[in-house]
C-alpha cells in the first residue's frame, strides 16, 4: 500500500503541472528546474557493448557528460557532431556519454547509426530509468555534471551556454562530499498483473480512477500515445507513423462503446499540456486524456513504443499489451464487457 500511495503522489504532482513550452530550449529549462544545483544520481549504467558504467565512482574524479537523445530526432543528427568532438577532444578530465531515450527505437537501430556516423563514445539504451532521473524532457537533452558530482547545467542546444558549462564542469573543484542516494525502484505492471488503485488527473481535471469505482462490469483500454507521432515521424519512420494513424482511427471509432472505458495517455517527451489539448481537438478525441509527463506510468507499464494499448478486465487485471492495429479489439472486448 505504501507503494502505490507514494505512486499516486508522484502522478498527481506531475500531471497537476502545467506544462507550455512550446520549444525544446523550454523543455529542457522545464527539466532544469528543481534539477540544476543538486547532487547527481548516482547510476550504474550498461552499454550496447556490455560494458558498466559507474557514474558514482566519477564523481569528484571527473566531470561527466550526457547527452540524451533518439536516431528518429533531427536535431540530434543535427548535433551529432559536436557530440562526436567533445568526446574525441575530451581528455582525461571529463567522461562522455550518449544516451538513446529507447523511445521508439531499438538497440539495432542504434547500432546502425553509430555505424553510419562512426561513434566511438559509450553509448547507452536506456528503459526510461536514466530520463526519469534527469527529468527528460525533450531530444537532445544535453546534461554536464561538475567534478563536485552537482549538476550544473541542462539544456536543448549545442551552443556557447553548453561549451561555458563543459568548461566551468571540468575546471570545478573536486569533491569528496555526500553523494545521493540510490533511486528506489518503482513498481512495474505487466499482463497478469492487477492494477494499483490509481487516480489519474485527466486533461479535464477530472480524475481517472485505475480500476474503475463505478461499480459496472467494465473493461478498461489504457493508450500510451504521442501527439507527435503521425506528423513529426511521417518523414523518418513512415511506418510508426501510419501505425499511429490507424491506431488513433480505430480507437475513435471504439471508444463510442459506453461499456468500456477509455484513457489516452500522453509521453511528455516534446509534448506539454497544449500539445495534448491541440492533438484532442484536432481529431475531435472523447475520450479522456492524461499528460505522463514524468514518464511515470509509461515506466511502470513497461512502454517503450507507441501506439501501446492495455486490455484490462472489470476486474482490475491486464489482460492484453497490443502493439498497433488489432482488427480483434472489439470484439475482445464486447467479451469482456459481457463477463
Amino acid at each position: 500500500m505504501r507503494v502505490v500511495a507514494l505512486l499516486t503522489l508522484m502522478l498527481l504532482g506531475v500531471f497537476s503541472a502545467s506544462l507550455r513550452a512550446e520549444t525544446g530550449d523550454q523543455h529542457a529549462q522545464a527539466a532544469a528546474r528543481g534539477l540544476v544545483g543538486t547532487t547527481a544520481p548516482r547510476l550504474v549504467l550498461k552499454t550496447i557493448d556490455g560494458q558498466t558504467i559507474d557514474l558514482a565512482s566519477l564523481y569528484g574524479k571527473k566531470a561527466v557528460y550526457l547527452e540524451f537523445w533518439a536516431t528518429w530526432c533531427v536535431p540530434c543528427r543535427q548535433q551529432m557532431p559536436h557530440l562526436k568532438q567533445v568526446y574525441e577532444q575530451a581528455g582525461p578530465d571529463l567522461a562522455v556519454i550518449a544516451v538513446d531515450v529507447g523511445f521508439d527505437d531499438t538497440v539495432q537501430d542504434v547500432r546502425n547509426y553509430r555505424r553510419d556516423m562512426g561513434l566511438k563514445m559509450p553509448i547507452v539504451f536506456d528503459d526510461g530509468s536514466i530520463g526519469e532521473a534527469f527529468h527528460l524532457r525533450v531530444t537532445p537533452q544535453h546534461v554536464v555534471i561538475g567534478r563536485d558530482g552537482r549538476i550544473l547545467f541542462i539544456g536543448h542546444e549545442a551552443n556557447a551556454k553548453l561549451e561555458a558549462a563543459l568548461l566551468a564542469a571540468r575546471t570545478s573543484t573536486a569533491s569528496s562530499g555526500t553523494l545521493a542516494a540510490m533511486p528506489s525502484e518503482e513498481p512495474h505492471y505487466d499482463v497478469g498483473d492487477r492494477l494499483p488503485d490509481l487516480a489519474v488527473p485527466t486533461l479535464s481535471g477530472e480524475a481517472f480512477h485505475l480500476p474503475s469505482q463505478t461499480g459496472k462490469n467494465q473493461p478498461t483500454v489504457l493508450v500510451f500515445l504521442s501527439p507527435w507521432c503521425e506528423t513529426y515521424l511521417a518523414g523518418s519512420r513512415p511506418a510508426l507513423a501510419a501505425s499511429c494513424r490507424a491506431v488513433r482511427e480505430q480507437v475513435a471509432a471504439l471508444s463510442r462503446d459506453t461499456h468500456v472505458r477509455w484513457l489516452g495517455i500522453a509521453s511528455g517527451l516534446w509534448a506539454g499540456k497544449d500539445d495534448l489539448l491541440a492533438y484532442q481537438k484536432d481529431h475531435h478525441l472523447t475520450m479522456p486524456l492524461a499528460l505522463d509527463a514524468s514518464g511515470t506510468l509509461f515506466r511502470s507499464f513497461r512502454v517503450m513504443h507507441v501506439p501501446t494499448l492495455l486490455v484490462v478486465d472489470a476486474q482490475g487485471r491486464i489482460v492484453r499489451r497490443i502493439e498497433g492495429v488489432d482488427p480483434q479489439l472489439g470484439g475482445e472486448l464486447k467479451v469482456l464487457a459481457s463477463r
